[in-house]
């Protein structure tokens, strides 16, 4: 089978290329670098030709308002053409636990208005919800940071690794379109704040933590549920207490 992984040299994309290559599919690896720019659509077309299957796990690079909004909306409505054209017969996209709920954020609308455009297409789809990736706890202390504090909600959430993240998109390739959502999320709940200190205190990182209930995740203000998945939720393998005892700086820090 012929699946195209759009952001297939990213995060989760290039774990998802390996998988799906061990399991001999033949599978594009789709990014600027390797010449398919979603944005504009060059490339795209060349890409799809005879694929079965497409996942887009591809992020924004910038979160700003506009600029995030300009990239999921155009990038969503050239692929779904381009899948159109090429007769592609399922359209994974990876999105965020909580999306329909953090709608005061720049980013999750935009999140949304990418779902939107794959719910309105005529392409078979499945939308995989994840909850927030272990490597990304340095990302939510920089949203947070203040000089040499950094003030984060206490609000509950349930990290995944994302080596959990990329299994469960490679079994969502094998099923057949659910039209619908299904959820991914780690196996323990924790704090946003005491997350993030773990994380920070395990890289050498001592900023002071402030604790703030109106704290902003990426522009929005949570409550216990707003970043919880589903009864439902496929439940990752790696526990973040375990992950945290050996996690790096992220690269470049």
């Amino acid at each position: 089978m012929k699946i195209v992984v759009i952001g297939g040299t990213g995060l989760i994309g290039s774990k998802l290329v390996k998988r799906l290559q061990a399991n001999q599919h033949d599978v594009v690896a789709a990014s600027p670098a390797s010449g398919v720019n979603t944005v504009t659509g060059q490339g795209l077309q060349e890409a799809l030709d005879g694929a079965q299957v497409v996942v887009d796990v591809a992020n924004s690079p910038s979160f700003e308002d506009n600029a995030v909004m300009e990239f999921f909306q155009s990038s969503s409505r050239n692929i779904m053409a381009a899948e159109a054209a090429a007769g592609v017969g399922h359209h994974i996209a990876l999105s965020v636990v909580g999306t329909e709920r953090l709608q005061e954020s720049g980013y999750f609308r935009a999140k949304l208005a990418q779902e939107t455009i794959i719910r309105g297409a005529n392409i078979p789809f499945t939308l995989v919800h994840s909850t927030q990736f272990f490597e990304f706890m340095f990302g939510i202390a920089q949203a947070g940071a203040e000089g040499n504090t950094v003030h984060l909600s206490p609000a509950m959430m349930r990290p995944i690794h994302s080596d959990d993240v990329a299994d469960a998109l490679a079994d969502v390739v094998l099923m057949p379109p659910l039209n619908e959502v299904t959820e991914v999320a780690g196996p323990e709940s924790i704090r946003i704040c005491d997350a993030v200190q773990n994380y920070l205190r395990q890289i050498g990182d001592n900023r002071e933590i402030i604790t703030d209930p109106q704290a902003r995740y990426f522009g929005a203000i949570l409550d216990d549920s707003t970043l919880m998945p589903s009864k439902e939720a496929r439940i990752g393998r790696t526990p973040f207490s375990q992950w945290v005892k050996t996690a790096t700086p992220p690269p470049g820090r």
